[in-house]
């Protein structure tokens, strides 16, 4: 029987700046994308953070149960999160307001216990739940997760511009980082972290480092030149394909959520040799996913079918 993926991180609107000054909400945070990503692809999902009963929550909620995933906490009466986007040649950047939001209204001694009852499959987590002092509840439930036989997948994805103390959240990701069998970071997350040769020709060294850290498999994005994945010894790579871009909105996310969907549904979580041999599929696949994604307005994953064509 093929395991579960459960996702702990944001969900929130992205309001996107239009021209005409207005703001457009769309759906998004990137761990509910990637939860979105992953069930589309026909995995058992299940999101652990709470959804506010207000408009915005409701409407994530909808979308999660449309994608076929699970909500696994009850509604809180905390308002959505917000992300103001702004997007500028395809790029977008970002700010938050995530004071008393729904998504942080959440025990963690509550989700170990959800955990413990479930059987052992893979905890996805990263983005700005590694923020401090969010990341103090998110390390409880990841050390007490490992030690039940998760296996514990991250999404680096700094936020560096809204954090309060930018030392302590680069401290806190990486300790969270250490706590990651499986690991996903692109070439500014490594830039912002401080790491030195961070090239394309590179990405091999740049895996072996994340590997050095306890992470056994590692993916590095690196927009559209492409992407890697690295198992062990073997890596590979690949040039990202070339497609109309609407925006790049979620492509990160709708990338590594194809990844963890091809090692869940081929069973592959203890069987690394299987991995491997499927490393190059692995790749192809995520960033095919990825680049659909990039021609539709916001994070809008494909589903299974689109991706197998």
């Amino acid at each position: 029987m093929t395991q579960s993926v459960w996702v702990l991180g944001e969900a929130l609107m992205d309001c996107v700046a239009q021209a005409d000054g207005s703001l457009r909400p769309l759906i998004g945070g990137s761990p509910f994308n990637l939860a979105c990503a992953v069930a589309l692809q026909q995995v058992d999902v299940g999101y652990l953070n709470p959804f506010s009963t207000d408009v915005f929550g409701q409407a994530l909620a909808a979308r999660l149960k449309a994608c076929g995933a699970q909500a696994l906490s009850s509604a809180s009466a905390k308002p959505t999160s917000l992300a103001v986007v702004n997007i500028e040649n395809g790029q977008p950047s970002y700010g938050f307001y995530r004071d008393g939001v729904a998504d942080r209204d959440y025990n963690a001694d509550d989700i170990v216990r959800l955990l413990k009852k479930h059987e052992p499959g893979v905890l996805h987590t990263g983005s700005l739940m590694a923020m401090p002092p969010e990341h103090h509840k998110v390390m409880h439930v990841i050390q007490f997760a490992k030690a039940l036989g998760w296996t514990i997948s991250m999404d680096v994805n700094l936020r560096t511009r809204v954090a309060y103390d930018l030392p302590a959240y680069l401290q806190a990701v990486s300790h969270m980082a250490r706590l990651a069998d499986w690991l996903k970071a692109s070439d500014e997350d490594m830039q912002l972290l401080g790491w030195t040769d961070v090239r394309w020709d590179n990405t091999q060294a740049l895996a072996a480092q994340w590997q050095d850290m306890g992470c056994q498999r590692v993916a590095l994005t690196f927009g559209e030149q492409g992407a890697a994945l690295q198992m062990g010894g073997a890596h590979v790579k690949a040039a990202a394909p070339q497609v109309q871009v609407v925006d790049t909105v979620g492509a990160g996310d709708v990338f590594w959520g194809s990844c963890l969907a091809d090692w869940v549904s081929h069973d592959t979580l203890k069987d690394e040799a299987l991995a491997v041999l499927r490393l190059d599929q692995t790749l192809q696949r995520a960033l095919r996913a990825a680049a659909m994604n990039c021609e539709r307005e916001g994070c809008q994953p494909p589903t299974s079918r689109e991706i197998n064509g």
